[in-house]
C-alpha cells in the first residue's frame, strides 16, 4: 500500500518554541537598546541581487534534505511543481488511511528571500518589520529572523514566537493601539519597548504597567481605497493628536514618533503618498509639544502585484517631507538623536502570498442535468463573468473554516486550477485559472469533452452551508471524486486563522527552498 499522509506536522503557531532558537549573531545591528537602533540593517546587503523571481528546479542531488530543528519538519529542494508531484505520489485516494489525502499546503520558502531582496531595492530607507500576523509559520519567522528584518506583533503570543527565535527585542514593535494590561507586562518583562497608542486610556495604561516604553501615535488615514480597512477601529485624528501629546507630556511618557497603515491589501499608491504627509504633520505637532520625533512606521497594505508602483510614490514622498537634510543624523529636525529618522513599514501579504500553494482534493460531487454544450477552454474568459448555473458542486477537503477563511476575512476570491484530471498530472503553473491546455487536434471525442468546461460550484467538508468557496467557477467535466485541485497566492491570512471546526484537520505545509542560487542561500540562512 502506498503511504498516503504528508510527513510534515501539523502546523500550529505555537510551533515556533524555545527549541527553535538561533544563535544571533555578536554584530547584529539591531541588538542592543531601542535608541541605538540604526536607521537600516541588513544582513543581506552583500548578497547578489536576484534580476529575476522565476523558481529553477535544479536536479534533486544539488541539495540534501534539511532538517534545520528537531522534531520539526524537514525541507526539501526543487519547485513547488515538483513537490506536488512528489507528494500526490505517495497517496492511494482509494486505499489510504483516515486523512491520508488531506489537503496541503506547499511553501516555497525563495519566494520570501527574494521578496526580500525586491524589497531592498525598491525601498532602500524603509526597514521591512513583518506582520507575524499574516502568517505565523515557524520556518517564515526564522528565514526572515535570518535575513535582518524586525517584527510587527499584536499580541503576546506573537511576541514570544519572534523572542524565541533568539531576536533581539529592539527588532519588535507592538503594534497594537489597545492592548490588554497583561499583554502589556509581557512587554516590559520582555523588554519590549516599542508600542503603538491612539488613545487617552492607553496612555494611562502604559504609565501604570509599562513607563519605561517608547510610544508611537498611530494617526487615521485615508484607508477607503483598500480590501480591509482598519480606520474604522484605529488611528487618531489628526486633529486630536496635540490632546494625545499634551497628556503624555503630562504623564512623562516618552512619544517618539508616528505610524500609520492604509488599510491591507492596499490598491492606491497614492494612499500613502497621503499618509506621509499627514505624519509630517504630527511630526511637527510633536516638536510643537516638547518631543524630539525620530521614528517613521509607514505601516503595511503592501501587496504582491502592485508594489514597486506603491514604492514609486511612497519613496519619493519619504524624501519630499523627510528630507535628509532634516532628517539625517545631526538632521535640524531630529537633534541628540545619533541615527537620525528610522523608518519601518509593517509588510505581511507582501512577503508570503506567493510562496504558498494549496492542492485540495475533490472528495464528492453532486451532479445536475448535463448541458448540452459546455464552453471550450478558449472561451472559458468570455464565460466566466455569466451568471451560468452550476452544473455540478463539488466538495472538496477544505474550506471556509480552515485555509480558506481568507474568503470571508481577507475578501479573496481564489482561483481554482486543475492538478489532476482522472487521477493524471495535468498543472501546468504558468498557465491561468483553471491552468489547462486544450487537447490536441488528435483528441477523440471522449477526451475533447472530459477537457471542455462546465460551470460549476466548490464547497468545503464542513456541515455548514456558508462553507462555499466559489459560488461559480468553470472546470473540466472530465473532473471526478479523487481528482486534485490548486490554489495559488496562498499564503496571506489563510493558515493563521484556519480552525479544526467539524474536527477537521488543518492543512498541512511541505516546505522547500526551491532551487539554483537562490536555494543555496535559503539552505544556509535556515541552518545558521
Amino acid at each position: 500500500m502506498s503511504r498516503c499522509a504528508l510527513d510534515t506536522p501539523p502546523f500550529h503557531p505555537d510551533d515556533a518554541g524555545p527549541s527553535f532558537h538561533f544563535k544571533r549573531s555578536s554584530s547584529d545591528p539591531f541588538d542592543g537598546p531601542f535608541t541605538s537602533l540604526p536607521p537600516m540593517a541588513y544582513p543581506l546587503a552583500s548578497l547578489p541581487h536576484q534580476q529575476h523571481y522565476r523558481d529553477i528546479t535544479p536536479p534533486l542531488d544539488d541539495f540534501d534534505v534539511i532538517k534545520p530543528v528537531s522534531g520539526h519538519a524537514p525541507i526539501y529542494a526543487g519547485s513547488i511543481d515538483l513537490q506536488l508531484r512528489k507528494v500526490l505520489a505517495d497517496i492511494d485516494v482509494d486505499e489510504c488511511e483516515a486523512n491520508g489525502e488531506n489537503a496541503f499546503f506547499v511553501a516555497n520558502l525563495a519566494e520570501i528571500y527574494r521578496q526580500h531582496l525586491r524589497w531592498m531595492r525598491a525601498l532602500p530607507r524603509v526597514v521591512p518589520f513583518y506582520a507575524v500576523k499574516c502568517n505565523p509559520d515557524p520556518y517564515v519567522l526564522r528565514l526572515l529572523a535570518a535575513m535582518g528584518t524586525g517584527f510587527d506583533c499584536a499580541s503576546n503570543g506573537e511576541i514570544q514566537a519572534v523572542l524565541n527565535l533568539g531576536v533581539s527585542p529592539s527588532r519588535i514593535i507592538y503594534a497594537n493601539p489597545c492592548k490588554a494590561a497583561s499583554f502589556v507586562r509581557h512587554a516590559a518583562a520582555h523588554n519590549v519597548g516599542l508600542t503603538t497608542f491612539d488613545n487617552v486610556d492607553e496612555l494611562y495604561k502604559m504609565k501604570k504597567f509599562h513607563p519605561g516604553c517608547k510610544l508611537v501615535v498611530r494617526i487615521l488615514t485615508d484607508d477607503s481605497k483598500s480590501a480591509c480597512q482598519l480606520g474604522l477601529k484605529f488611528g487618531a485624528p489628526l486633529d486630536s493628536v496635540p490632546r494625545l501629546l499634551e497628556k503624555a507630556k503630562e504623564l512623562d511618557l516618552d512619544v517618539v514618533g508616528v505610524s500609520f497603515h492604509v488599510g491591507s491589501g492596499c490598491y492606491d499608491a497614492d494612499a500613502f503618498r497621503d499618509a506621509v504627509h499627514r505624519a509630517r504633520v504630527a511630526f511637527d505637532m510633536g516638536r510643537d509639544a516638547g518631543f524630539t520625533f525620530d521614528f517613521l512606521d509607514v505601516g503595511g497594505g503592501f501587496g504582491h502585484d502592485n508594489f514597486e508602483s506603491v514604492a514609486e510614490v511612497l519613496g519619493p514622498a519619504i524624501d519630499r517631507y523627510f528630507p535628509d537634510a532634516d532628517f539625517a543624523s545631526g538632521g535640524k529636525a531630529v537633534p541628540g538623536k545619533p541615527n537620525g529618522l528610522r523608518i519601518i513599514a509593517e509588510p505581511g501579504r507582501y512577503y508570503v502570498h506567493s510562496a504558498f500553494v494549496l492542492a485540495t482534493n475533490i472528495i464528492a460531487a453532486r451532479r445536475g442535468e448535463e448541458a448540452e454544450e459546455a464552453p471550450s477552454s478558449q472561451e472559458v474568459a468570455a464565460v466566466e463573468g455569466a451568471r451560468d448555473k452550476p452544473e455540478v458542486m463539488y466538495y472538496q477537503n477544505d474550506g471556509l473554516y480552515a485555509s480558506f477563511n481568507c474568503v470571508i476575512f481577507d475578501h479573496v476570491t481564489v482561483y481554482p486550477k486543475v492538478l489532476t484530471l482522472d487521477r493524471k498530472y495535468v498543472y501546468r503553473p504558468e498557465i491561468p485559472s483553471p491552468g489547462i491546455v486544450a487537447p490536441g487536434a488528435d483528441a477523440d471525442e471522449a477526451e475533447r469533452k472530459a477537457w471542455s468546461l462546465q460551470p460549476c460550484s466548490i464547497w468545503g467538508p464542513t456541515c455548514d452551508s456558508i462553507d462555499c468557496v466559489r459560488e461559480l467557477a468553470h472546470l473540466p467535466r472530465g473532473l471526478e471524486v479523487g481528482d486534485w485541485l490548486v490554489y495559488e497566492n496562498m499564503g496571506a491570512y489563510t493558515i493563521c486563522a484556519a480552525s479544526t471546526f467539524n474536527g477537521l484537520r488543518r492543512s498541512e505545509v511541505r516546505y522547500t527552498v526551491g532551487g539554483g542560487e537562490d536555494g543555496a542561500v535559503v539552505r544556509d540562512l535556515l541552518l545558521q
